[in-house]
């Protein structure tokens, strides 16, 4: 069995409301949504706080390790847009060489996927390389903190993947030295144990995740191989070169405690807040300076 890796600086973050969306391979009139939140989307989101434009570099957030907690999964649903349906073709949308459409054209069908009702915590890390000089080890930190200013007062508004998918509650839990910990043990936003576990996943093997030994079971995988792939890896969020690549997507799945399910909505919220309390006091909004 490997032994943990040790505590690293993070961000943790709670991704919860009525819709979200995490497109992957959209394009056209066809969005769809991964059924966890994506680099791409997580990226963009901190981008959006901390008020960069599209053409503007994003080198230093994708130093950033994404490792996501799926509290819910929520439930998929397809939502139908119509657009000029009934309109002479005049008052209808203009096509991209600058004319109308045709009479039996002119309406146009989009399909656009959500997750509802889905909820996900997420630890956003800056795992140094062993070989880091303490300037590099200051660099993560100062990223970080950054980040969780901008989260704070975010620059422009922020959304779970889609503009149409405002979050819902507190978005940023905290900020400590170990958000790996604490992802593991953080209270669940769900009611009850599911039969298959908690699925975690991560852009890096998660068979060093900090878990309990009485948590440790041999009927899953411990995490240690990728089990495909997202292509979510931004390179630039540029209008007209936006570009991904593909990176590795590790799972692993963890029968968490059953006193850790604290339920929905304002019951989890107060949970957290219980959680925090006990072992983050620091994080708490009055002693924040």
């Amino acid at each position: 069995m490997s032994s943990p890796a040790l505590p690293e600086p993070g961000l943790l973050l709670r991704l919860t409301g009525p819709l979200q969306s995490w497109g992957e391979h959209s394009h056209f009139t066809d969005r769809d949504t991964a059924a966890f939140p994506t680099r791409s989307g997580v990226i963009g989101l901190l981008a959006a706080a901390l008020g960069r434009s599209r053409g503007q570099s994003i080198t230093d957030l994708t130093r950033l390790s994404l490792t996501v907690r799926a509290d819910r999964p929520g439930v998929r649903l397809r939502d139908l847009h119509t657009v000029g349906g009934g309109l002479p073709a005049k008052a209808t949308v203009t096509t991209a060489e600058g004319k109308k459409r045709s009479g039996d054209t002119t309406t146009l069908l989009s399909h656009r996927h959500y997750l509802a009702d889905a909820a996900f915590t997420i630890a956003l890390t800056a795992p140094p390389a062993p070989s880091s000089t303490p300037a590099e080890h200051a660099d993560h930190r100062d990223l970080l903190a950054r980040c969780e200013n901008a989260l704070h007062f975010p620059q422009w508004p922020l959304y779970l993947g889609r503009r149409s998918c405002p979050p819902e509650g507190p978005l940023l839990v905290a900020r400590t030295d170990d958000a790996l910990h604490h992802l593991v043990r953080l209270p669940l936003a769900a009611t009850a144990p599911a039969p298959s576990g908690i699925e975690f996943l991560s852009d890096r093997p998660l068979h060093t995740l900090p878990v309990p030994e009485n948590l440790l079971t041999a009927d899953t995988s411990d995490g240690a191989h990728p089990a495909g792939q997202a292509t979510d890896e931004p390179l630039t969020f540029h209008t007209t070169r936006r570009t991904y690549r593909a990176r590795p997507l590790y799972r692993r799945s963890l029968h968490l405690p059953a006193e850790q399910y604290a339920g929905l909505g304002t019951k989890q919220l107060d949970a957290l807040a219980a959680y925090l309390s006990r072992h983050l006091p620091e994080t708490m909004e009055g002693n924040r300076p």
